[in-house]
């Protein structure tokens, strides 16, 4: 029985937008597959994890008499269409228990499983707020402060990305303990305040499919579950129960020593010096005076990077170290021309943020060399 008979990217484009979340070992073994429905001239396509679902749409071309589903191995089906001709023509027929892609002479059999066994994430239940934002503008947000979520930290609701509406504002936030990243963005209408944790791998699957362009996503938050609708997708995902850190304890005001750097410059400054960092510590040392910002790293065999780069600054001297890595990320992520750098004392975090905007902070602890 024909299932469908489709040009090779029109299936392909879709079916990569989901296999992003399917893990490579399951001990399900229908979570390595994607559930593919045939409705009259409509194709779904859904994958999930149990934490996150994706399910994307396209036009299946042509009429069948009856809807169809299956589950099929994601990547395999994936490595497969990857492999055919550009523009080639592909038809899959079910046949029993297996599914037959065929493309001019090649045929390939896949073993299938039953549709009805795929754990379809549940209803959320009652919708608390809903909200558009531009796909961008939700896409930069995440970029800004992404890096700094925690990975596999027993803390686990640092394992994600705090989502705030407060106002007309969404905030994210993310930390390990270690830093912190902060930024905010403009809402088209005021909402009630509202907080809810998105796990890691959410944060980074989303980011990596909203587009650049113009289109808005629109984001639904339930009580256990956040679902953004984009283009032709949307991605549900459960939401991580536990209570973030209140960051705003944690983001100094009033530090008073701060030097303004070009962002490009103190990056490459910065990935010279790490080639001599110490690869457990990652330590680089800032020694900070009136005219210059001293910039050095060491490691175990007594050998050592120094970079200079001219500042200018009005406070007392200071020496204070951090995990270089830490500085390496923001600055990596943060694309503008200059970067503020503001200081406490050597025994006090330092706090990067972006002249003449308020909208994003960076706060990175300091480390003993």
């Amino acid at each position: 029985m024909k299932l469908l008979q489709i040009e090779r990217d029109a299936l392909l484009t879709p079916l990569q937008a989901v296999t992003g979340i399917v893990e490579k070992r399951h001990t399900l073994p229908i979570l390595s597959n994607v559930l593919i429905e045939r409705k009259k001239e409509k194709l779904n396509l859904i994958a999930t994890d149990l934490e996150i679902q994706i399910t994307t749409s396209c036009e299946a071309g042509g009429k069948v008499s009856e809807d169809q589903s299956l589950t099929v191995s994601a990547r395999k089906l994936q490595d497969i269409l990857r492999s055919l001709p550009d523009g080639a023509e592909t038809t899959l027929d079910l046949q029993a228990n297996k599914v037959q892609v065929k493309a001019g002479k090649s045929r390939f059999n896949l073993q299938t499983m039953p549709a009805d066994d795929f754990p379809k994430m549940a209803d959320a239940g009652e919708l608390q707020a809903k909200f558009s934002i531009s796909q961008k503008v939700l896409q930069d947000l995440l970029l800004l402060v992404q890096y700094a979520m925690a990975q596999q930290d027993i803390r686990y609701y640092l394992n994600g990305l705090l989502l705030v509406l407060d106002g007309a504002k969404i905030k994210v936030v993310a930390t390990d303990g270690h830093r912190l990243s902060y930024a905010e963005g403009p809402l088209a209408s005021p909402h009630d305040k509202r907080e809810v944790i998105l796990p890691r791998k959410a944060v980074l699957e989303l980011s990596r499919q909203l587009s650049s362009g113009d289109a808005d996503v629109k984001v639904e938050i339930y009580a256990s579950q956040v679902r953004f609708h984009y283009g032709n997708s949307e991605l549900i995902t459960k939401i991580i129960d536990g209570k973030f850190p209140d960051f705003t304890r944690v983001i100094p005001v009033n530090y008073n020593k701060t030097i303004t750097l070009s962002r490009q410059e103190l990056l490459q400054s910065l990935q010279r010096a790490a080639i001599l960092s110490n690869e457990k510590f990652r330590g680089v040392r800032w020694m900070l005076t009136g005219s210059s910002l001293r910039i050095s790293c060491t490691n175990t065999e007594q050998e050592e990077a120094q970079e200079e780069m001219e500042v200018v600054y009005n406070g007392e001297a200071l020496d204070v170290g951090f995990n270089i890595t830490y500085l390496l990320d923001v600055l990596n992520n943060v694309h503008t021309d200059n970067v503020e750098c503001s200081f406490g004392d050597a025994n006090s975090s330092m706090l990067i943020t972006v002249p003449g905007r308020d909208d994003f902070r960076y706060v990175v602890m300091p480390m003993r060399i």
